[in-house]
């Protein structure tokens, strides 16, 4: 199912704004590595938030999530006073691990292999 007009302003909305408010609580640089959100989906009632989280050079991702974790209290005290006027109800927020460019480095890894292999027949 596409997401609608309205899913993905409010989920632009919160994207640009949970952006800033990890720059400001520090939680884009974690672990000796950054993080960064790769994108927010909202369900169609704009009850969940999903906010998929991309890590690059963090050395381990679990502990990151926990920290993130414990201050999600933190950042949706931030969120609401600063979304207060333009949402009636605040979307649960939940964090996963955006995996893409793991994949991305996986299928280029295999591309090499298979392009090795063509030159070695």
């Amino acid at each position: 199912m596409e997401e609608g007009k309205r899913q993905k302003q409010v989920a632009g909305l919160l994207h640009e704004y949970i952006t800033d408010i990890f720059q400001r609580l520090g939680l884009n640089m974690l672990n000796g590595g950054m993080v960064s959100i790769s994108s927010v989906k909202i369900t169609p009632d704009l009850l969940e938030a999903r906010v998929y989280l991309s890590f690059f050079q963090v050395k381990d991702i679990e502990t990151a999530m926990k920290k993130i974790d414990d201050r999600t209290w933190e950042i949706k005290k931030e969120l609401v006073t600063r979304v207060k006027h333009q949402l009636r109800r605040i979307p649960e927020i939940r964090y996963f691990t955006d995996d893409t460019l793991d994949n991305v480095f996986k299928m280029e890894e295999l591309l090499k292999k298979i392009k090795e292999e063509k030159k070695g027949e």
